[in-house]
């Protein structure tokens, strides 16, 4: 098989159309196409009034070496045909038969679930422990929340069967770079679990809530038949670790709220960035642990409608375009970055937070993306040394303090605090709502958003938001809401590892996934469970680390 991309067609193109351009593309005689497939399909929307898709496609020809030497001569061909990519996933290692321990992975997100997945295909029967709920019954603590402003610490948007990820757009695209065989790895189970096929193909693929939590259900049980065990309600609370005279330091197991000690030598650790009290036991244990930047922020939230004619013009609600998303960046006057993060077309706010007296937002949306506002963080980039300098676990802290303070600002039962846009430019609090409904559940309180961010992040957004409106029109929208804080862009720490997966100061626990500092979002968390799964699988089997 061979792969062209950036083939070019009109948005309402004939159904012919591809094999007719791929045809003329190659300049191939008639018959001489053996069979073709759509490897990916994008849109260009630079040009309002000419909007196009972008093709990439697998096909197959009777002479492919002849027709790569015919395409060195031509640049355009040069540059856009080549072989296809390996698609078809293969495991690096198998169990042996005897010897060895189960291998354990904590939490199952999106990066413990292929984690888990990726050991028990292997053979090697992980146990798969989370601190959380099954999915059904996290949903019902989640709703709690979002309904009448209960919590459950242990059962809410960050733990649970599913991850963070479960309340989110369900976006399956990422700036990462890995084997494509492992991100179709990724791609073709979800589909397998009941996501729809158009994601295999799609640019900026998207499954939504309510799809994500039946196919998480799925991928369960494909794990339980390979031979892995799950316990949920299972917070691990401390690890053990034996030191060699060499001063080697080894995972030995893992405890357990309860007190039980499972013994094994590899963990994978892909616990989410919002496991704080985990954060802390490694630490005190003497795992390596290293500040890293993330974002503070806010949710914005605008009519659906005037996003999709600012990016669409007159083909807004086309059927293949569908609610229209934005990406956002601004370099402020005070070497601060303001950018949009995990826009949610057609999709509502929501209550994110973990700890009891603190308020998160964060944003999810379902399949049709059918809400009538579009949401995104607008977010400011942060960095240890400026500004949660002195402890590996700064950040924390610093993500605490907001938090805390709009909880406070929000009314104290886990209202949040909002403020209209042309209120937050005019530097006043905002007394009452305009023309846009906020969606956030339990509510919203109209304030003053300073009271709740750091005064850098409130100039520098003050700053970013007209910027923005010259790239989408009426960005700045009066009426538009501000509802705070978002704080849970990424983890605030980094658990280095080396290129065996493994900690850098602790043999056998193999830091995994958002929580570790490797992975942002759905797709990446499950790519980055596979390659820290093939990690364990290599070590286990006494295999050589992969180049």
């Amino acid at each position: 098989m061979l792969r062209l991309i950036d083939l070019k067609l009109p948005l309402d193109h004939a159904d012919g159309a591809i094999e007719a351009a791929l045809v003329a593309r190659l300049g191939l005689a008639p018959g001489e196409l053996r069979g073709f497939k759509v490897a990916r399909r994008a849109w260009d929307a630079r040009r309002k009034s000419d909007i196009h898709l972008v093709y990439s496609i697998d096909f197959e020809v009777a002479d492919e070496a002849g027709l790569l030497r015919r395409a060195a001569g031509d640049p355009t061909l040069e540059r856009t045909l080549a072989p296809q990519p390996e698609q078809e996933y293969r495991h690096v290692a198998r169990a042996p038969g005897a010897g060895w321990k189960r291998p354990v992975v904590i939490g199952t997100g999106p990066c413990g679930i292929f984690a888990a997945l990726i050991l028990a295909e292997m053979g090697f029967r992980p146990i798969i422990l989370d601190r959380g709920k099954v999915v059904r019954e996290r949903t019902k603590d989640t709703w709690a929340l979002w309904r009448r402003g209960v919590l459950t610490p242990e059962s809410n948007v960050q733990f649970g069967e599913g991850g963070a990820g479960t309340f989110s757009d369900g976006k399956l695209y990422s700036g990462i770079k890995a084997p494509e065989a492992m991100s179709r790895k990724v791609l073709t189970e979800f589909v397998a679990a009941g996501a729809p096929e158009e994601i295999l193909f799609v640019a900026k693929p998207h499954i939504g809530t309510f799809r994500l939590v039946t196919m998480v259900e799925s991928m369960r049980e494909k794990i339980i038949a390979l031979g892995g065990e799950y316990r949920f309600g299972t917070k691990v609370t401390d690890f053990v670790v034996d030191t060699g005279r060499d001063g080697t330091r080894s995972i030995r197991g893992v405890v357990t709220e309860a007190g039980e000690t499972i013994e094994t030598d590899h963990v994978v650790l892909a616990i989410g960035h919002s496991a704080r009290d985990t954060f802390h036991t490694l630490f005190d244990r003497g795992v390596f642990i290293e500040a890293k930047p993330f974002s503070i922020g806010v949710r914005i939230e605008h009519p659906q409608s005037m996003i999709d004619r600012a990016r669409f013009g007159d083909f807004a609600k086309h059927p293949i375009l569908g609610a229209a998303d934005y990406k956002l960046v601004h370099h402020g006057a005070n070497a601060r970055s303001v950018y949009s993060f995990c826009m949610c077309p057609g999709g509502t706010v929501v209550a994110a937070t973990s700890e009891p007296g603190r308020v998160v937002t964060n944003g999810m949306s379902q399949y049709s993306r059918a809400e009538r506002n579009a949401n995104s963080g607008i977010v400011v980039g942060i960095e240890p040394a400026r500004d949660y300098p002195g402890h590996p676990l700064a950040g924390i802290a610093f993500q605490r303090h907001w938090e805390e303070r709009a909880f406070a600002a929000g009314g104290g039962d886990y209202r949040a605090p909002a403020q209209l846009v042309g209120d937050f430019l005019a530097g006043r609090p905002s007394a009452a709502l305009g023309a846009v409904i906020p969606s956030y559940k339990p509510g919203v309180t109209p304030t003053d958003l300073s009271l709740c961010l750091p005064d850098f992040a409130v100039a520098a957004i003050r700053e970013a938001l007209p910027a923005f409106a010259r790239q989408i029109r009426g960005y700045d929208l009066a009426d538009a809401v501000m509802t705070g804080v978002e704080t849970r862009t990424s983890s605030p720490i980094r658990i280095r590892r080396g290129a065996d997966c493994q900690s850098v100061n602790t043999r056998g626990l193999f830091p995994a996934g958002e929580g570790a500092g490797y992975a942002g979002g759905i797709y990446s968390a499950g790519v980055d469970g596979i390659r820290v799964a093939e990690a364990v699988g290599r070590a286990m089997a006494g295999l050589a680390v992969a180049a």
